[in-house]
């Protein structure tokens, strides 16, 4: 029943085909990387300045499905070759992080932990998610605690990473719920999170929260905007806020300053945008059932 709510909601959005009004342009061209790429729904910049896109390699984009055709590539400029490659581990990769060597890599039902420092990468550690929780989603750091978001479900969970070599692979801690909790990012001690509706149908509730305090959480709504919202990304100085919305589809960003929202100009046309990451100005936006990914670099 679940996977057929999720995969009604990536038929309602796969409908769309035209963007909404922009209020910021580009002057230049987008660069669109597609070697190799079957659904990627994130991205992530390495340490060593490479691309990493989690892929799903399925026929049909299914963000829940068990056919063990994931993989993990890494992109230097517009070439990429398989890092994790799909060996019945992976499912449908979604959120990817790295802390002291180790590629954390959020999969359905569970969390995959790769020792990436491994001249020959091994098999993962895995971390299993409680029955039901099937759409885990992405994941942010605070201190040596990773939080990590499940979509179906709206949980979010902490677990200790201090030593990602004795990982505790049965330490996840139930920490907030938040309707369709997607997207997350960490600045200081505040945490935004994105919601996206897991059958499809936009509610006042999904829009983009934020919790002031980590230690005391209380979710508040960041605006009232509803719309289906999936990656999130702050700038370097912390004052942009930039997001992905399958309601449209678009590209933004909320100004934590002036609190104001505004729409940026992809450049090519997006069908699902998803998880964003951002470095130097750039911005890489995984279209996911385009099987692309948009490196768009932002007008200063």
């Amino acid at each position: 029943m679940k996977k057929r709510l999720f995969l009604a909601a990536i038929a309602a959005v796969s409908s769309i085909v035209a963007c909404t009004p922009q209020s910021e342009s580009n002057e230049e061209s987008p660069l669109l990387l597609t070697e190799n790429i079957r659904f990627g729904e994130a991205t992530l910049l390495t340490p060593e300045g490479k691309l990493l896109v989690g892929s799903f390699g399925t026929e049909e984009l299914n963000p829940l499905n068990n056919e063990g055709k994931g993989y993990i590539l890494e992109f230097t400029d517009t070439l990429s070759r398989t890092l994790i490659p799909n060996d019945g581990t992976l499912s449908a990769p979604k959120g990817l992080f790295i802390k002291d060597g180790y590629l954390f890599i959020a999969d359905v039902g569970k969390m995959a932990v790769y020792n990436l420092t491994d001249s020959v990468i091994g098999a993962p550690k895995v971390v299993p998610f409680p029955e039901g929780e099937l759409f885990v989603n992405d994941m942010a750091l605070h201190g040596n605690t990773l939080y990590i978001t499940v979509t179906n479900t709206g949980s979010i969970y902490s677990l200790d990473v201090s030593s990602p070599a004795k990982l505790d692979t049965a330490g996840l801690k139930p920490y907030i719920t938040i309707p369709g909790a997607n997207g997350i990012v960490i600045r200081n001690d505040t945490m935004y999170i994105a919601s996206y509706p897991p059958d499809g149908t936009t509610t006042p509730d999904n829009v983009i929260y934020y919790i002031d305090n980590i230690s005391t959480p209380v979710a508040n709504k960041l605006f009232d905007r509803p719309g289906q919202y999936d990656g999130l990304a702050l700038s370097d100085d912390g004052k942009r806020l930039y997001f992905t919305n399958w309601t449209g589809p678009e590209i933004g960003y909320y100004d934590l300053t002036t609190h104001s929202v505004e729409i940026l100009d992809p450049g090519t046309e997006l069908m699902g945008p998803a998880r964003i990451s951002l470095k130097d100005d750039t911005l890489y936006i995984p279209d996911l059932p385009n099987s692309k990914v948009v490196v768009l670099p932002l007008k200063k």
